[in-house]
């Protein structure tokens, strides 16, 4: 049977379809694999399912002559050379829409402990120092009536800015280019960046890397947010560049940060561990069960559609097409 592989354990039974006419590998366990066991577990493939963090260069797919298409279980893929895979004749797919409200839901929940100072007064229950109410202890911050930045209104951003009416905020946004349709489903107002910086109480980051995005946030943005602002990343690590927002968490230039993505990911620059102002996430945006099952379905899916002759639906590189038969 011809093999394919995947490279993380998903919860659901999607694979069940597949394992009628294929050999499926998986690599079992609560770890992604290394470089070396990634390159070795996916030999003889003809279909890989991949995670945003497997590397998918020249090497690996060089290693995979009858390699038909790479099905990435997330909706970014930069961790895909995709130019090389299109001319390889390499389907490349992602999971895209299925981890819209989920990831939204999480850039609340950060924003929210940040302001409310929840991991904090979590440790300080736990540790026993809850001795009695006092008017002054753990004082944050409200949230409603609040005016919330969204930087990158995407989908993500756009479903952020949604949750906002319930805590009647004002929503600003700054994008590549105008949402018409995020602005009217949401009320959200256009603001150039600096506008964006000066006016937001919460700014949220959801935007894709790019090289126009990459290290956008530093020490010079930060200075020119409010003192009480609270940044938020749930979109790409590298728009933050972590030691000057480390620097200004230190100094209080700005109140506190929440972040899910990292810099150089899973490192964490080392002083933001020490600060109480900041709440860090390993990566969960996407981490419901919901969320996990119906993506593992869509990568399925297009492997199941490719091998059949057919075009998957979330083709990324659809120039492809004319190069496979």
């Amino acid at each position: 049977m011809k093999k394919i592989y995947v490279s993380a354990q998903y919860p659901g039974e999607a694979f069940e379809r597949l394992r009628k006419e294929y050999r499926v590998q998986e690599f079992l366990g609560e770890r992604l694999p290394t470089r070396a066991e990634l390159l070795e577990g996916t030999a003889g493939s003809i279909a890989v399912i991949s995670t945003v963090s497997d590397k998918i260069d020249k090497e690996f797919m060089d290693l995979l002559p009858d390699l038909k298409i790479v099905s990435n279980c997330g909706v970014g893929y930069e961790n895909v050379d995709v130019a090389y895979a299109t001319g390889r004749g390499v389907m490349v797919t992602n999971t895209p829409d299925v981890l819209t409200e989920t990831t939204a839901d999480l850039a609340w929940a950060l924003m929210m402990s940040a302001a409310r100072r929840v991991i904090e007064a979590d440790a300080y229950v736990r540790r026993g120092d809850f001795k009695c109410w006092h008017p002054s202890l753990l004082l944050g911050q409200n949230i409603y009536g609040k005016t919330l930045g969204i930087f990158g209104m995407g989908r993500i951003g756009t479903a952020a800015a949604r949750r906002a009416a319930g805590f009647g905020m004002r929503v600003i946004y700054n994008n590549r280019r105008r949402n018409v349709r995020a602005e009217k489903e949401t009320g959200a107002v256009y603001a150039d960046f600096p506008e964006l910086l000066k006016e937001s109480d919460f700014i949220i980051v959801s935007s894709p890397l790019n090289d126009e995005t990459r290290g956008r946030f530093g020490l010079r943005e930060f200075r020119q947010m409010k003192p009480s602002s609270i940044i938020v990343n749930v979109g790409r690590g590298p728009i933050i560049k972590e030691r000057e927002l480390a620097e200004a968490l230190s100094a209080r230039i700005i109140c506190g940060a929440g972040l899910d993505v990292y810099e150089s990911e899973p490192d964490v620059y080392p002083e933001l561990l020490k600060l109480k102002n900041t709440v860090l996430l390993p990566h969960i945006g996407s981490a419901s069960a919901e969320t996990r099952i119906r993506m593992i379905e869509m990568a399925v899916e297009s492997v199941e559609l490719a091998l059949g002759g057919e075009t998957p639906k979330h083709l990324v590189n659809p120039e492809v097409l004319g190069q496979v038969g």
